[in-house]
């Protein structure tokens, strides 16, 4: 990218994004609320639906409740893709890791293979008797999971 736009357009595409992320970092989420920015609400519900797995689908109708809530002049994004694009100029990707439900390591790296917790014994999945794969066997659901955001 940088190649493409030279170093100077480089510098102003990354003033602008700079430019627009404070100005959400600042911006209150409605009119005198001290507690949330526009930048730190989204943040925070983005957190959410990586951590608890949602789809792009239910969060928009989620930001769609809650914009109907709160009082009309907020500025909550109603959708997953408005939500998406407060946050691209803040380039965050989220990934999400397996944990061992006592907390005692996280499944990456050297561990990413292991089923059970090298410390407690605990097995990484929870065996779900009701639901097969196509190949008929059992689906493993994880127990818990860490969501590490990066920039």
């Amino acid at each position: 990218m940088i190649h493409n736009l030279g170093q100077e357009g480089f510098q102003q595409v990354h003033a602008s994004y700079y430019d627009k992320l404070e100005i959400d970092l600042k911006m209150p989420l409605y009119l005198g609320c001290t507690s949330f920015t526009q930048l730190s609400a989204v943040l925070g519900l983005v957190i959410l639906k990586a951590r608890f797995g949602w789809s792009d689908k239910s969060f928009t109708d989620l930001l769609v409740l809650l914009k109907t809530m709160l009082p009309k002049d907020n500025m909550l994004p109603k959708s997953h893709y408005e939500a998406k694009k407060i946050l691209c100029p803040v380039v965050m990707e989220y990934q999400k890791i397996h944990a061992c439900p006592n907390d005692c390591i996280l499944y990456k790296n050297q561990f990413v293979e292991i089923h059970n917790c090298l410390t407690c014994g605990v097995s990484r999945y929870k065996l779900n008797n009701d639901q097969c794969n196509d190949d008929g066997s059992t689906k493993k659901i994880v127990q818990q999971r860490f969501v590490g955001i990066f920039q």
